[in-house]
């Protein structure tokens, strides 16, 4: 009895919300969300390829820091350590400014022969987007690498290997396997920090949003369409990061 109420109950919340969703959807301007549509789509493609180059370029600087990161010598942790801790203790938005606005204040920055770059706020975000997810990528490889089991490694020990290739051969391809999971939802964590280059004239998704509103001063229609390239990006990713997890046969068990 006590349950058959629970159920009446749950499908009457979930009546009543898809019954506010269907009038809410009603009311929208559908003509403008159409009409924007390119541009909206404009503004996907460069969010897409932020997250793309951030994810790709922060996976291949934090390798290196998360073996240095597993090491059983503290002064090899020592300074990886460091960084993690900057990027990690610190707001994605405070990295943005103080690359884009706090780099610009040196003389010696604006005389190099990066300045061409690093005046580019194209150039600005994906930098700081990389060291930012370079650090939880890090101790994501951290973790697998020291999720690994041990007899694994005494076994590649046992048939010669050196330490360099049981690291190579052994260790990161399982700590990839591993790590899998979480690096999938930091690749979804990223896509949505995204929106924060907008703060710095980058028109990728929220930035075009907030310009075709700044236009049509209709924030409720164009911020809905946005959110729904944000769905489906995020959709697409996390079905491809569940379809590679099982070409791999990644389980939650691998570490144990």
């Amino acid at each position: 009895m006590r349950k058959g109420a629970e159920i009446a109950a749950w499908l009457l919340a979930l009546a009543l919300i898809a019954y506010g969703l269907w009038g809410g959807l009603a009311a929208l301007n559908w003509d403008v969300i159409i009409k924007w549509l390119p541009r909206l789509t404009k503004g996907a493609v460069l969010t897409l390829e932020l997250v793309g180059i951030a994810v790709v370029a922060g996976l291949i600087l934090a390798i290196p820091m998360g073996i240095a990161r597993s090491s059983r010598h503290w002064y090899v942790r020592a300074m990886p350590y460091s960084y993690i801790f900057f990027f990690r203790g610190t707001p994605l938005l405070v990295q943005l400014f103080l690359v884009y606005y706090g780099l610009a204040q040196f003389d010696a920055v604006r005389n190099g022969p990066l300045w061409q770059y690093l005046r580019d706020p194209y150039w600005c975000a994906i930098l700081t987007m990389t060291l930012h997810t370079a650090a939880y990528i890090a101790e994501i490889l951290r973790g697998a690498i020291q999720a690994v089991p041990p007899g694994e490694v005494e076994a590649a020990r046992a048939l010669g290997m050196s330490r360099a290739k049981t690291m190579f051969y052994i260790v990161l391809p399982r700590a990839a396997r591993i790590g899998l999971p979480a690096y999938s939802n930091e690749v979804i964590l990223m896509l949505k920090a995204s929106a924060l280059a907008s703060t710095v004239t980058l028109l990728e998704l929220t930035g075009m949003a907030r310009t075709i509103i700044a236009r049509t001063y209709l924030p409720v229609e164009i911020f809905f369409a946005a959110g729904m390239f944000y769905l489906l990006i995020a959709f697409i990713l996390v079905r491809g990061f569940k379809l590679l997890e099982r070409w791999l046969r990644v389980d939650a068990c691998q570490g144990r």
